[in-house]
């Protein structure tokens, strides 16, 4: 369950900097939401996805509540899922 716990990280990751970097300022700046709305829902259907598999994977793998915190954490900052896999590899 790592491995694709790894694999809904990265996608997570990809899909907010899509958002943050590209969508959000195109909705902005040139008055198109259609990005936001193209790339939203599957953002948080993979943001959802990573905290349900961030809770099993607690349970499962008996983490700690500093590592579901910095698990969690990396959720909400730009680029911060990119570095759960090699996080949860030292701990």
């Amino acid at each position: 369950m790592i491995n694709f716990f790894r694999l809904v990280s990265l996608l997570e990751g990809i899909s907010y900097i899509l958002l943050l970097f590209i969508a959000v300022p195109i909705k902005y700046m040139q008055g198109n939401p259609e990005y936001v709305k193209m790339l939203g829902m599957p953002h948080g259907l993979l943001f959802v996805g990573y905290i349900v598999l961030a809770i099993m994977l607690k349970y499962e793998l008996n983490w700690n509540g500093k590592t579901f915190g910095i698990v969690s954490l990396l959720s909400i900052l730009p680029f911060g899922t990119f570095f759960v896999g090699k996080y949860l590899k030292k701990g």
